[in-house]
Parts: structure tokens; C-alpha cells; sequence
């Protein structure tokens, strides 16, 4: 018998077969429970966080919720309590706005008053219109006056005798031709502008034995007419003070 020696190509290729399944891993039963395991475990991990994500309050324990409802009762409470202060705030601005607009109209009616009563302005309202006819001068300084003294006891605000603005400081005096308006002398018919209740006004000048009964006892003519706009138009300028000096009130 003869004995045929291996060839030394087959062991090699026998020692590497060899060597590759000691180094391939073996997955045991015990290692696939392991893995199916984690797997699970994984899952439930997963499930837990979306769930903790979705309940949101309902995983909140009984003290945390109480805490939290105390919280948002505060801040309730905080923030009830700063719109009431905005609002007082509003109020008081919006009060003091409408109080400085009182003021203010208030102060502008009071110097519109004062300006009509001292001259500086013009003015325009109800009135009468009077016409003295005295060609031939016969009229006096006092018969003027006493004129000018009805016009006041009935209301008058504002009175013009042909181009001069009639106030407190106005003075009447008998010139060689005829009366004199702060100086002025009057004309020929005089024209006087009266403003104020034209029906009062009216009466006043034409009771028996008042200033136009005056004027006709006299030689003169008078002609009176009511009308719901009498122009005032003259004005005077007010001196500055030289003395007097105004206090406030208060």
C-alpha cells in the first residue's frame, strides 16, 4: 500500500476554516434574552416620555399642583391689583385734563368779560341804536350823563357814542360847541351803540321823566331803534399801572 503525503495547499486552507469559526461570535440563548429585553425596555422608555409629555398637569403630583394653583392665584391677585392702580391713574389724568379745561374756558370767558367791560375788545350782540338831533348844541354834560346812567341801571355791557368806546374811566364836559367825550367833541346827530336786552333797555330810556324825556325838554330829538346785532367797534387802550399791584387769591 502506498501512502500518499497531503499537500500542503489543503492544510492551509484547513487551518484558516478553523481559525474563522473560533472567532465567529455565538449568540446565546441567554444573549438574546438580554437583547429582547433591552428592547423592550427601550420601548417603555419611549412610551413614558410621551406620555409624561402629553398628560401635562394630570402628572403633576397633588402638592405640586397646589403650589401651582397658588402661584397662578397670586399673580391673578397681582395683576387685578395693577390694572385697578392704571385705572385710578387714568381717571385722575382724565379728571385733571377735563378740570384744566374747565380752568382754562373759565379763564378765557372771564378775559373776554374783562376785555368787553374795560374797552379793549370789540363787540357784537342784541342792543338799541340811539340818535341824538341837537343842531343847535342845547344839550349838557349832565343830560349825557344821566343817559349813559340808564343805559347802565338796565344792563348795558358795552356802549359806543359816535367813535369812542364808553367805560368807567370815560368823563363828560360842556366845550364851546358842545359836549365833549373824553375830549371828543360829539357829532351832529350823535350816534350812540348800546348793546344789551334791547327791551329793558327801551324801557328804561323812554319811562316818563327819564333821559329822553330829558333830551326833548330840552330842544333835542331822540329816535330809538331795537335790533338783535349792534356792532361796537371802538376800543380804547388800557394804561399800564403804576401803582396798584394784584395779589392772588389765596
Amino acid at each position: 500500500m502506498t501512502h500518499v503525503p497531503e499537500r500542503p495547499e489543503s492544510s492551509a486552507r484547513e487551518s484558516w476554516s478553523l481559525l474563522l469559526r473560533a472567532l465567529r461570535p455565538k449568540a446565546s440563548a441567554g444573549q438574546v434574552l438580554v437583547g429582547v429585553l433591552c428592547a423592550l425596555l427601550g420601548f417603555a422608555l419611549v412610551t413614558q416620555v410621551r406620555h409624561t409629555h402629553a398628560s401635562g398637569l394630570s402628572a403633576l403630583r397633588q402638592s405640586d399642583l397646589v403650589r401651582l394653583l397658588e402661584e397662578t392665584t397670586d399673580r391673578s391677585r397681582e395683576l387685578r391689583s395693577r390694572v385697578a392702580e392704571l385705572e385710578r391713574t387714568r381717571d385722575e389724568l382724565a379728571s385733571g385734563t377735563n378740570q384744566q379745561q374747565a380752568a382754562l374756558e373759565a379763564a378765557t370767558a372771564r378775559a373776554g368779560t374783562q376785555g368787553i367791560l374795560s374797552g379793549r375788545l370789540p363787540a357784537v350782540g342784541p342792543g338799541v341804536r340811539l340818535t341824538l338831533s341837537d343842531p343847535s348844541r342845547v344839550l349838557t354834560a349832565s343830560t349825557y350823563v344821566t343817559i349813559l346812567t340808564e343805559l347802565r341801571n338796565a344792563g348795558a355791557e358795552a356802549v359806543q357814542v359816535d367813535g369812542q368806546r364808553v367805560t368807567a374811566e370815560t368823563f363828560f364836559l360842556d366845550g364851546p360847541d358842545g359836549v365833549l367825550v373824553d375830549g371828543v367833541l360829539v357829532q351832529n346827530p350823535t350816534s350812540w351803540h348800546v348793546i344789551g336786552d334791547p327791551h329793558t333797555i327801551s324801557q328804561a330810556l323812554e319811562i316818563p321823566g327819564g333821559a329822553l324825556a330829558l333830551v326833548r325838554s330840552q330842544g333835542a330829538s331822540s329816535t330809538l331803534t331795537t335790533s338783535e346785532q349792534v356792532e361796537v367797534t371802538a376800543t380804547r387802550t388800557v394804561p399800564e399801572l403804576r401803582f396798584a399791584t394784584p395779589v392772588e387769591s389765596g
